[in-house]
């Protein structure tokens, strides 16, 4: 059997935030068992943990949504290295760097005990650029069931991808983004057309922006907290003209209307007028432990 762990990502309260699944020692395990395991959990994701190919590194990890593999995701990398860096147990102010091994590149992970807080933070392996597809507004919003697109400095939806991709869907303000939904048939023409499974709705507040994200061909009806799409939304921002050259940090809320409240931080790193990294940060707690049998594929 394999030993694993859940923990809640990007909240410092159990049972709010994004769960995830944390499978050890799954370097035995082919794509198919990984896959099982992870439709088993029926998390947004599952992550496994192998030794890594380079020493220097912490470890190799897979990333598994129910329905398939992806290259990068954030909440499962920040919380496998809060997990991994062993500073949730009580104890001194402590730091610690780790690097996983991610099929989309190397993620360094810094996560760090002050004051009894444990927070982690990332920065992504890959700098967001503009994705191909189409996304006609008129059937954006059919397809979420809205009437009006638009937020402050945010006018039109835009397609951006890191790794992965997503649709980026301003949205006027919190009532509209609490009415959105996937309304089907527009919801699967549309991501065909755009090229996408996912589509990231947001819209702008006094503290920064609250968004949703919704994933229902890739098994996740709604996810309450997304690293990757809040680490691409960079580009969103930057094509808007609302990142000057330097550090600009951005407070992104997500999941509320799930009743999962999530806290992400994202700070977009601007030379030039050119993006250069982006890094996101937020905590983690756990949440339960057990073994789990090998799926006899």
């Amino acid at each position: 059997m394999l030993t694993f762990e859940t923990w809640d990502v990007f909240t410092e309260t159990a049972f709010a935030g994004n769960p995830l699944a944390i499978v050890h020692g799954a370097e035995g395990l082919s794509v198919a068992q990984m896959q099982t395991l992870a439709r088993e959990f029926n998390l947004s994701e599952t992550i496994f943990v192998m030794p890594p190919r380079d020493p220097a590194h912490t470890a190799r990890v897979r990333i598994f949504f129910p329905t398939a593999e992806i290259p990068f995701a954030g909440h499962p990398t920040l919380g496998c290295a809060i997990a991994l860096s062993g500073l949730a147990a009580p104890g001194p102010d402590a730091e610690v760097h780790l690097v996983l091994e991610e099929e989309a590149g190397l993620v360094p992970v810094l996560v760090t005990r002050r004051a009894g807080r444990v927070q982690g933070g990332f920065t992504a392996p890959v700098t967001p650029v503009g994705a191909p597809g189409r996304a006609d507004p008129a059937l954006v919003a059919a397809a979420l069931g809205v009437t009006a697109l638009g937020t402050p400095g945010h006018r039109a939806p835009a397609l951006w991808q890191g790794g992965p991709a997503f649709l980026y869907v301003p949205l006027p303000d919190l009532a509209v983004l609490a009415q959105a939904r996937p309304i089907e048939p527009h919801w699967s023409h549309l991501m065909h057309e755009a090229g996408v499974d996912s589509a990231w709705c947001y819209t702008r507040t006094e503290q920064g922006y609250r968004a949703r994200m919704f994933s229902p061909t890739a098994g996740i009806p709604e996810d309450p907290a997304t690293g990757s799409a809040s680490a691409i939304f960079a580009a969103d921002l930057l094509a808007n003209g609302l990142l000057d050259d330097g550090e600009t940090r951005i407070e992104i809320t997500q999941g509320v209307e799930m009743g999962r409240p999530s806290q992400i931080v994202m700070t977009a790193v601007v030379a030039g007028g050119a993006l250069t990294a982006v890094r996101v940060a937020g905590a983690a707690v756990p949440v339960a432990q057990g073994r789990i049998t090998i799926p006899g594929i």
